[in-house]
């Protein structure tokens, strides 16, 4: 049996064909053309490249004549070199931009982090001025001793007015009940609203 013939609208286009290319890992690609880029970016190259040409003179000008594949003008020779410099230089140029592609990420992160550490560093430095802020109105050990022996100063100094004071008003109440005077002691201390009565 034959297929039924698709028919074709004649109000519609066709649609292009299109050529299909074989298909290709560009990621692949990529490695393997910063391998060679690399590989030709050695001393080791240079010399190979060096040695095979020199044999490739010598063999084409010393030996003799039924034995040379390249004549005295070394067109196959320059035709190789041709060859090889227009595959090395797009190669070169692709891992070239793979790197930069690298470089480019590695600054964008790189940006990144320094923006975040730059936010880190603002955050902890006003941390740091407020504590100084608040550490500022917190009271230090000097001035809590200090503080604390003038208290302890005018506590001493209350209670020794105090006990006089009860000893005058023992005195008063003894000259009250037996009707003599006691003789009062002598206060050398300036007198305050305690002593006034």
């Amino acid at each position: 049996m034959t297929e039924p013939r698709r028919l074709e609208r004649l109000d519609q286009p066709r649609e292009p064909r299109r050529l299909r290319l074989p298909r290709f890992d560009p990621e692949a690609f990529g490695r393997w053309s910063e391998g060679i880029a690399r590989y030709m970016g050695t001393a080791n190259f240079i010399v190979y490249m060096t040695v095979v040409i020199a044999l490739w003179l010598a063999w084409n000008t010393l030996a003799p004549a039924e034995l040379r594949f390249d004549p005295y003008t070394f067109t196959f020779l320059t035709l190789l070199l041709s060859l090889q410099a227009s595959y090395a230089a797009p190669l070169i140029l692709l891992a070239q931009n793979r790197q930069a592609a690298r470089d480019r990420l590695a600054a964008e992160e790189d940006r990144r982090r320094a923006a975040l550490q730059k936010a880190d560093t603002e955050y902890l430095a006003r941390e740091i001025a407020a504590l100084r802020i608040a550490l500022g109105e917190v009271a230090t050990r000097d001035f809590l001793r200090s503080e604390l022996g003038r208290l302890a100063e005018e506590l001493d100094e209350h209670a020794h007015r105090r006990q006089r004071l009860e000893q005058r008003q023992y005195r008063k109440d003894r000259q009250q009940h037996s009707g003599r005077p006691v003789p009062a002691e002598r206060i050398e201390e300036p007198l305050d609203e305690l002593d006034a009565d």
